[in-house]
């Protein structure tokens, strides 16, 4: 029965973590195509997928295949990737041709 469980664990922290990645996919490529992370639509995927996620460890946590903090780390992971992302975005946007006088 351990073998069982530690299977469960291995097969639920892969399958958060292909999650995680999903999402930063979806938003790199809605960032690539909307070119602004400021759009509306931006937001409301980011939340949406954030929200899912969330709820998809709040269960792995409750059928104890993995710990709060495995959870939480996950999610921060997850935050860092997309704020570094974003950022990445935000300098595209606002790179322009400088200011001659």
């Amino acid at each position: 029965m351990p073998q069982i469980k530690a299977d469960q664990r291995e097969r639920a922290v892969t399958l958060l973590k292909e999650d995680a990645e999903q999402i930063l996919r979806l938003i790199e490529v809605q960032i690539d195509n909307l070119m602004t992370p400021q759009c509306p639509l931006y937001e409301e995927v980011l939340d949406t997928q954030m929200f899912g996620l969330s709820r998809e460890i709040d269960f792995a946590v409750r059928l104890d295949l993995i710990t709060l903090e495995e959870g939480r780390a996950l999610l921060d992971n997850l935050e860092h990737k997309l704020s570094v992302l974003y950022e990445k975005a935000e300098k595209a946007t606002t790179n322009t041709i400088p200011f001659k006088k």
